[in-house]
């Protein structure tokens, strides 16, 4: 098993420090598993998809732009 080592937030060790019953480890890893579980479900879907960037780029201007002009900005 490789390791791994991030950084975190002064404040959230401090509350996790309040619970030493936990094993973060482990927290941690089904995050990471959750996580990539989802962006393999996303890549498979993507995968069958005919929609190119530009297809994309285009439909978020249109988006961005109904929604400029539902709130008037």
């Amino acid at each position: 098993m490789t390791n791994m080592t991030l950084a975190i937030p002064d404040e959230l060790h401090r509350l996790m420090r309040k619970h030493k019953e936990v094993r973060w480890s482990e927290v941690a890893r089904e995050a990471l598993w959750d996580k990539v579980r989802k962006l393999e479900l996303m890549d498979e879907i993507l995968s069958k998809s005919k929609l190119t960037e530009k297809d994309s780029i285009k439909i978020g201007r249109m988006i961005n732009k109904g929604i400029s002009k539902r709130h008037n900005v």
